[in-house]
């Protein structure tokens, strides 16, 4: 994905330059204003922000101290923790968020799947988050209006799919970028992303691996995690939170025995986050919708 205004790295901040310009003429501290552009550089519209808030918003909170004896241990902040706790604070504060929830039916999802891998020859080994970065980038081409981020002038729409799946590491969470997701066939998002998350795990992400794409995944259901609501990574307008599946009793619908009227199936539960400056309730639903018919019926990932 690329952009049109390059960022600007004199004085120690990255700023656009007319960001730059403008806080010259109003008299603003560039380092006390939080980005929102691609890997958190600073844009005109949040120097624009940044006059508009009160200043008591930029007062560091103090904290009482442990009373003494209190046994504890402090752990130093890194850049990066740093880095994700301003984004995040930023994110719920500014961001208006809402929840869409589904639950999908995994069956035929597992069942391809399995039947995929037995034919891999140890070239790949597909994962159900693989074909969940599948199904979301067809549903941002399908719906491109979930593909869009906000500005103070307009509601950008991107004309590429660029997706950031979110790995857990030592050093904090990270999002590697996938690029033009919806061109990549499941084999290549499976190692692509398995070499992003190791290059996360060992610090060697490089600049462009960690650009901010259009759409981002957290998938939390390799721990257990039945389902729960993300905090969207600016400048984006959603992410997909992913559970764990599970197996679940079912109507039978198709039988018309008494004695065999229910049955079981494996459910997915799924949380899209959105902005709703950007994407309104109904185009959630209809992003969710376009999810899901390629999460229940995945051959057509595959066309």
């Amino acid at each position: 994905m690329s952009y049109t205004t390059e960022p600007c790295y004199s004085g120690g901040v990255k700023a656009s330059p007319l960001a730059r310009n403008t806080a010259t003429t109003e008299g603003v501290d560039l380092a006390s204003v939080q980005g929102s552009g691609p890997g958190g550089r600073i844009i005109h519209a949040d120097v624009v922000a940044s006059k508009q808030q009160p200043a008591q918003q930029f007062i560091r909170p103090t904290f009482a101290a442990p009373p003494a004896g209190a046994a504890y241990t402090d752990i130093p902040n890194s850049q990066i923790r740093r880095v994700i706790a301003s984004r995040l604070t930023q994110s719920k504060q500014q961001i208006p968020h809402y929840y869409l929830s589904v639950d999908l039916n995994v069956d035929k999802l597992l069942n391809l799947r399995t039947q995929l891998n037995e034919k891999a020859n140890g070239q790949y080994k597909l994962s159900v988050n693989d074909f969940v970065v599948k199904a979301s980038a067809l549903a941002l081409r399908k719906v491109p209006e979930a593909n869009s981020s906000w500005t103070e002038e307009a509601i950008r729409r991107f004309h590429t799919v660029d997706i950031n799946v979110a790995v857990n590491t030592d050093r904090g969470l990270m999002t590697p970028l996938l690029p033009s997701a919806d061109k990549m066939g499941l084999a290549t998002i499976n190692n692509t992303i398995k070499e992003l998350a190791q290059k996360a795990k060992d610090n060697k992400l490089s600049p462009t691996e960690m650009q901010s794409g259009t759409f981002t995944i957290s998938n939390l259901g390799m721990f257990g995690i039945k389902n729960f609501s993300a905090v969207i990574n600016p400048p984006q307008a959603c992410i997909l939170a992913v559970g764990a599946s599970d197996k679940r009793v079912i109507v039978n619908e198709s039988s018309k025995d008494p004695n065999n009227q229910f049955t079981t199936a494996n459910f997915m539960s799924v949380t899209l986050s959105c902005d709703h400056r950007v994407v309104d309730g109904a185009i959630g639903a209809q992003w969710l919708a376009a999810f899901r018919e390629y999460i229940e019926d995945p051959v057509k990932m595959l066309l």
